[in-house]
């Protein structure tokens, strides 16, 4: 027996989020029947992370174990045979029995894509939110300092996340700009459900002038979600990278 680990990419636009369903739109589930193909094997694969509908990823990581005798470096190329275009493993390679995708992981890096326009683009909408063009890019920015070490962000989670803690830390925070182009990307040891979203809906009212960067002080300490920016659509949302 020997444990695989894939990186994986896909666009999120039709899919249910990296979760197998029931109705077999999960990623997940997705590529399980494309190991099956490969390994002839019953294949649970364990994910880094849960993407929600609609998320992309550039830099998903699973892992699963396997009596295959195939060279581990060649399990992308086999499974990839049985995907979609949207869903693609980058690369395989073997790992120690105690490597877990999930618990392994020691950072996080997702990006969120904004662009400006007063119209719809169609190149960008299908991974970027149009955010129209009074986006004050230097006044964001001095609002990203705030999000910066370990805190709790029960401010900026879903009302309904349930977890033991809502205590994350941040290592890195930043903005890009690109003609008409906004990345913010965000670094840390995990995220809570729509962490990451409403974040960037946070940082895109500083922006547009509804809150101002000293604010974000204040939404920290009122540990209320109703306090915080919007929660931006999924799509702009991309899994970058994991690091172990």
């Amino acid at each position: 027996m020997k444990r695989i680990k894939l990186t994986i990419s896909y666009v999120g636009e039709k899919y249910n989020g990296w979760q197998k369903q029931s109705n077999g739109n999960g990623i997940q589930g997705i590529l399980e029947e494309a190991i099956k193909k490969v390994t002839h094997e019953e294949t649970a694969l364990e994910g880094a992370g849960r993407t929600d509908a609609g998320v992309h990823a550039w830099g998903q990581v699973a892992h699963f174990d396997t009596n295959s005798r195939l060279n581990p470096q060649k399990f992308f190329y086999a499974i990839n045979q049985f995907l979609p275009d949207d869903i693609k493993v980058l690369s395989s390679c073997e790992v120690s029995s105690d490597f877990h995708a999930r618990f392994s992981a020691k950072k996080k890096t997702y990006m969120y894509k904004f662009y400006e326009s007063e119209v719809i683009l169609p190149l960008l909408e299908f991974d970027a939110t149009k955010i129209g063009t009074n986006f004050n890019f230097n006044l964001a920015k001095k609002a990203l300092k705030y999000f910066k070490g370990t805190k709790d962000f029960k401010s900026f989670c879903s009302v309904n996340t349930k977890v033991k803690s809502t205590v994350r830390t941040i290592y890195k925070i930043k903005l890009k700009k690109e003609k008409n182009v906004i990345k913010l990307f965000v670094t840390g040891n995990g995220f809570l459900y729509n962490m990451v979203r409403i974040i960037s809906g946070t940082i895109l009212e500083v922006g547009m002038k509804i809150k101002k960067p000293e604010d974000i002080k204040t939404i920290f300490e009122k540990q209320d979600r109703k306090f915080a920016g919007r929660t931006m659509p999924a799509k702009g949302l991309t899994l970058e990278k994991i690091e172990y």
